[in-house]
C-alpha cells in the first residue's frame, strides 16, 4: 500500500455524498438552454481555432440489455427485442454521418469506446456495419497507435465473438463481472460462472487484445469480507491488466431494479469499509498500482505509465491516456465534450428519434464554460490524476494571483490538512497518501457550484434527488 495510507477513522469521518468530476461543471448543471444550435457554434469555433486539440475521443452509446441486473443505475432498456436494435442503429449511423460531416478536416480518431447497456448486445454483422460506417465518416488512427475499447458481457459473447471483435479494430476490452461469488449473483440477478469469465478472458488474450479491464462492485447484497476475499483471489488470479473497483450506491428511490434488493442482505457501513479494505491490500499485494478513485492497474499498464508522466486525464469513461482531447458522443444520453462546452444528447429513444427526424442532432442540454470554470477544471483535473498542482504552472496559464483567487478554498483545505489529507505551501498543492482515497472530498473544495441551485430541465419542474455517491 505504498501509493496510499488507509485511515478507517479518518474516511468514515469525512466520508460525504460528491460528484466524481467525470467533468467539471458536473452533468447537474447542464442546462436546455444549451441546444443544437449551441454545440454548432462549438464546433464552428474549433474551426476558428484550427482544428480539434489532437486526435478525437469518439463514444458510442448502445442502450440495450437482454436482462436486468438489479444493482445497475445505467441509462439502459431492457428487452429481447432485437428489432428495437435495428431500429436503434438506423438513427445511430444518421448521428455518426452528421457529426463526421461536422468535423470534416478534424476528425482522425484516436481512441474509441463503446459503452452501455450492453455494447455486445449487437448482432456480429450489426457492429461490422457499425464499425464500417464509423470508418466511413470517421479517419482512426492505425492499431497501434489508437486505444479502442469496448464493454462487454461475457455471458452475451463467445470466443470466437471475442475474436471477430478484435478483428473489427477494437484493441481494449472492459468485462463486467462484479463478484465470482453464486450467492451474490443469484442476488443480484446476474448468474456468470467463473469459469465463463475466464474463457472470455482467454480468448481475448489470444485474440490480440491489449488490454483486459475487469469491473468489481463492493458493498452488494450478500456480500461478506470471505466472499469478497475468494473474489479478489480469483481475480488476481486471472491477472487483468486494469481492476475498476466501484462502490455500491444503494438508491431505489433513483433506480427501479434496486427496489428487488433486499436491504437487510447488504452489508453494514463498517463492513464495507472493511471490504474496501480488504480490496486495496489484496490488489496492491499482487503488485497493482492505485491509480486513483476506484481504479488499479499493472504497473507497465498505460494508465499507470500516463500516472507517471503526467499524462492522466479524466473523461466520462474514467481515468484516460488522452489528455485534452475533444470528445464526440454519439447515441441516446451520450455526453459530448468539444471546445468549451459539454453537451448531452437526449435521454428517450423517442426523443432522440424526433430530433434526428428534423435533421437535428439529438443535442438536449448542456453548457458553455466560464473562464472560472476552465480554471476549477484544470485544478480539479490536475488534483484528481495526479494527487499534486504546481500553483506556479496554474499562474503561468491563467492570469490570477492562486493565494488571492482561491483564499477561500485555501482557508476550507486547512481543515484538510490538519487532518493529514493534504500539504498546502507557497508552490504545491499536495495529496498525502493518507488523502488520495478522499480525493474527491479535496476536489469539492473548488467546486464553486456545490451547494448553489440546480437548474431544472423543465420549467417549474420539482426539483430532483442529487445522483451523488459517498466519496468512499
Amino acid at each position: 500500500m505504498d501509493t496510499m495510507t488507509f485511515d478507517a477513522g479518518t474516511i468514515r469521518r469525512l466520508s460525504t455524498s460528491g460528484p466524481r468530476y467525470t467533468s467539471y461543471p458536473t452533468a447537474d448543471r447542464y442546462t436546455p438552454d444549451f441546444g443544437y444550435g449551441s454545440y454548432l457554434e462549438a464546433v464552428a469555433g474549433l474551426k476558428m481555432r484550427g482544428g480539434a486539440r489532437g486526435p478525437l475521443s469518439l463514444y458510442v452509446h448502445i442502450p440495450f440489455c437482454d436482462t436486468v441486473c438489479y444493482y445497475c443505475g445505467c441509462n439502459k432498456i431492457v428487452t429481447k427485442d432485437r428489432a428495437k436494435a435495428a431500429t436503434y442503429l438506423s438513427y445511430l449511423k444518421q448521428e455518426i454521418g452528421m457529426q463526421g460531416k461536422l468535423f470534416s478536416g478534424m476528425n482522425q480518431v484516436g481512441q474509441l469506446h463503446f459503452g452501455g447497456g450492453t455494447p455486445t448486445y449487437l448482432s456480429d454483422r450489426q457492429m461490422e456495419d457499425l464499425m464500417a460506417h464509423l470508418r466511413k465518416n470517421f479517419e482512426f488512427a492505425p492499431d497501434s497507435e489508437g486505444e479502442y475499447s469496448i464493454e462487454i458481457d461475457p455471458r452475451t459473447v463467445t470466443p470466437e465473438r471475442v475474436r471477430s471483435l478484435r478483428a473489427q479494430g477494437f484493441n481494449r476490452v472492459s468485462l463486467g463481472v462484479q463478484d465470482f461469488d453464486a450467492e451474490v449473483q443469484k442476488a443480484v440477478n446476474r448468474i456468470q460462472p467463473e469459469a465463463e469469465t475466464l474463457s472470455i478472458m482467454r480468448a481475448a488474450r489470444d485474440a490480440g487484445f491489449r488490454s483486459i479491464s475487469i469491473d468489481l462492485i463492493y458493498g452488494l447484497p450478500k456480500q461478506t469480507l470471505d466472499t469478497m476475499r475468494q473474489t479478489l483471489a480469483k481475480v488476481v488470479a486471472a491477472s487483468p491488466d486494469r481492476i475498476a473497483l466501484y462502490n455500491y450506491a444503494h438508491l431505489p428511490h433513483l433506480f427501479k431494479p434496486q427496489r428487488r434488493i433486499l436491504e437487510a442482505d447488504l452489508p453494514q457501513a463498517g463492513v464495507k469499509l472493511d471490504m474496501l479494505a480488504l480490496c486495496i491490500r489484496q490488489l496492491t499485494a499482487a503488485g497493482y498500482v492505485y491509480i486513483g478513485m476506484d481504479h488499479f492497474a499493472k504497473p507497465g499498464d498505460d494508465l499507470a505509465v500516463a500516472q507517471r508522466q503526467g499524462r492522466l486525464h479524466r473523461n466520462f469513461q474514467g481515468y484516460s491516456t488522452h489528455a485534452e482531447a475533444d470528445l464526440v458522443a454519439c447515441g441516446v444520453s451520450a455526453i459530448s465534450s468539444v471546445g468549451n462546452t459539454y453537451s448531452q444528447n437526449e435521454k428517450t429513444l423517442d426523443a432522440y428519434y424526433e430530433q434526428l427526424d428534423q435533421g437535428r442532432l439529438p443535442v438536449a442540454r448542456g453548457i458553455r464554460l466560464s473562464t472560472d470554470d476552465l480554471l476549477r477544471r484544470i485544478v480539479i483535473q490536475k488534483l484528481m490524476c495526479n494527487f499534486e498542482l504546481s500553483i506556479a504552472s496554474i499562474e503561468q496559464a491563467c492570469p490570477i494571483r492562486f493565494a488571492d483567487y482561491f483564499a477561500a478554498e485555501l482557508a476550507q483545505l486547512r481543515a484538510l490538512e490538519e487532518d493529514g489529507l493534504i500539504a498546502i505551501d507557497a508552490e504545491w498543492l499536495s495529496v498525502t497518501l493518507k488523502g488520495r482515497l478522499l480525493v474527491r472530498n479535496i476536489c469539492m473544495v473548488f467546486d464553486r457550484y456545490l451547494g448553489m441551485p440546480r437548474p431544472q430541465e423543465d420549467a417549474g419542474a420539482a426539483a430532483q434527488p442529487l445522483r451523488y455517491s459517498k466519496t468512499i
